[in-house]
């Protein structure tokens, strides 16, 4: 069968290995682009593909293979594509390359066919040098991890690859080569859990093992050690009230959410060591009592996964203070390196679909990381604030003053994306943390007194940090309504200015600018026409 992908949809292989569940169509699984107004795939979001094996061989305008046209919030995971993974789409009738703003891939293979054995046919044995190979065209940033490829083309602003057999070769910039950061292991990482159902027709919940400088795509059988069965599993629904699935977590069980919208009258806590909460569909949470949609004490090896977490009303003009609230605030919980809590393809959202000035909703934060030792892998904190009710000025409604807070200590994200909150973007406050790719764009609809003379930035490591460390770091602007000028895309300690690898700025479009890529480093990036500057 084919089967688009659109908003809101999963597709789940359930083996133990990807090539359990094949699809054999000609399109097979993929995701076109939607956005003909505004230019390709810029807005086709909240999606993805996991854990299946695609033979498809559709002849895209720019290869031959799986087509996955998107931006934030839409990964694919654990899969292996037999021929080429198509990253964006030409736009028809002008078969021009639509923009794309992605995006994110892991424990993927490429080419896996090619490389098990002999080609087949002569048609294939023709094409195999053509085949396997990754797309990204008119991507502006993409990160890969651990995965297996046979080839990777040209992106435009930002490549960034942790793990990656077959990665192309490291350059900084898009002049004289392709702008890719190469770290060649992943320091610390695990998959994200995942449903697979036996031969008895029981499901399991694999909660993959912690790896540490690992590279390439792991495709081996579910170990058996690995694997809960669903009686320690309580699978909710959205008419499930946040008491009874507290009552689920409290003892003990791991949580599956079943697809829907559920309204929170209270957060969801996870208090038990390797607690597992995890999404499927989008799973969307929303607080109806001013607070966090998630909690997670002071535990080690909680993880959460796949959902969506959507800001709610303000309640006698209070705010949520977050919509995730990662450790007890002020116990600065160490956590524990051999056994990290996890946040997997967990994305948050202030405004959108409910943000319309008859229904105001807000959050100080959407993420904050108390504790020690939790590593974020794909993540979009988005504020929409060139939605309904985002672009009023005065702020009246979807807002937010920063999208990630982290006051743990050895904190590593990987895939992170934070966009357009009104405040500093990334507030990074604890000791030894470490970014693996980072996009974010600064709000479109300020004033240059409220955000350009604060001297807010996209990522701030505070004053007194000793030890950070990031590798493709992008801060984009596009001040839509008023002439903006901000001072930096990053400010850190300047003792750690040559701890970040590969940092860009980029205006989009707009007025006003950035000034300098890092403190009074690098830039501009000003002017009338899209302009980027790199620091290396």
């Amino acid at each position: 069968m084919d089967a688009p992908v659109g908003y809101y949809t999963q597709v789940l292989g359930l083996g133990a290995t990807p090539s359990d569940v094949t699809f054999t169509g000609q399109k097979g699984v993929y995701s076109e682009e939607g956005d003909y107004s505004i230019g390709g795939a810029l807005s086709s979001f909240w999606r993805s593909a996991e854990n299946f094996r695609t033979s498809a061989n559709n002849k895209w305008a720019t290869g031959t293979g799986m087509m996955w046209a998107v931006s934030q919030a839409a990964p694919v995971r654990r899969i292996e594509v037999d021929n080429d993974l198509i990253l964006f789409e030409y736009q028809p009738p002008i078969q021009a390359a639509g923009e794309s703003s992605g995006g994110y891939m892991a424990n993927v293979k490429v080419g896996a066919a090619l490389r098990a054995g002999p080609a087949h046919n002569a048609t294939l044995a023709a094409e195999a040098a053509e085949l396997g190979t990754v797309a990204p065209g008119s991507q502006q940033q993409w990160f890969s991890r651990d995965c297996t490829v046979d080839g990777v083309g040209d992106g435009v602003w930002n490549m960034v690859f942790t793990g990656v057999d077959g990665a192309p070769a490291a350059h900084c910039g898009n002049v004289g080569g392709a702008p890719n950061t190469v770290v060649a292991q992943t320091p610390t990482v695990s998959e994200k859990p995942y449903v697979t159902i036996g031969a008895d027709g029981k499901y399991g919940l694999v909660v993959p093992a912690l790896k540490s400088n690992s590279h390439g795509a792991d495709h081996g059988a579910a170990a058996a050690a690995a694997v809960v069965g669903f009686e320690h599993v309580y699978v909710a629904t959205a008419a499930d009230s946040a008491a009874a699935i507290n009552a689920k977590l409290g003892a003990g069980l791991h949580v599956v959410l079943s697809p829907g919208i559920y309204d929170l009258e209270a957060p969801l806590k996870l208090g038990t060591k390797g607690q597992v909460l995890l999404g499927l569909g989008l799973a969307t949470l929303r607080p109806t009592a001013a607070t966090a949609a998630i909690e997670v004490g002071d535990v080690d090896g909680a993880r959460v996964a796949g959902v969506l977490v959507q800001a709610g009303p303000l309640i006698g003009g209070k705010r949520s203070p977050a919509l995730i609230q990662w450790g007890e605030t002020g116990t600065a919980f160490a956590g524990s390196a051999s056994d990290p809590g996890f946040l997997h393809d967990v994305f948050a959202r202030v405004g959108g679909p409910d943000g319309t000035p008859t229904s105001v909703v807000g959050a100080d934060a959407m993420l904050v990381v108390s504790s020690g030792n939790v590593v974020g892998d794909n993540m979009w904190l988005w504020r929409a604030d060139h939605t309904t009710g985002g672009a009023a000025y005065p702020h009246s409604g979807n807002d937010c003053d920063h999208g990630l807070v982290v006051t743990g200590d050895d904190v590593t994200m990987y895939g992170l994306a934070v966009e357009h909150t009104l405040a500093d973007l990334t507030s990074w406050q604890g000791e030894g943390g470490r970014t693996y790719f980072y996009q974010s764009e600064l709000p479109y609809n300020v004033e240059q007194a409220e955000f350009g003379d604060k001297g807010y930035a996209g990522y701030r490591v505070a004053p007194g940090v000793k030890k950070h460390a990031a590798w493709g770091v992008g801060v984009y602007c596009f001040f839509e309504s008023h002439n903006v000028t901000t001072t930096s895309g990053i400010v850190c300690p300047p003792a750690l200015e040559s701890s970040f690898t590969n940092s860009l700025t980029v205006k989009l479009n707009g007025n006003g600018g950035i000034k300098h890529v890092i403190n009074d480093k690098g830039g501009p990036a000003v002017g009338n026409l899209t302009s980027v500057a790199y620091v290396c």
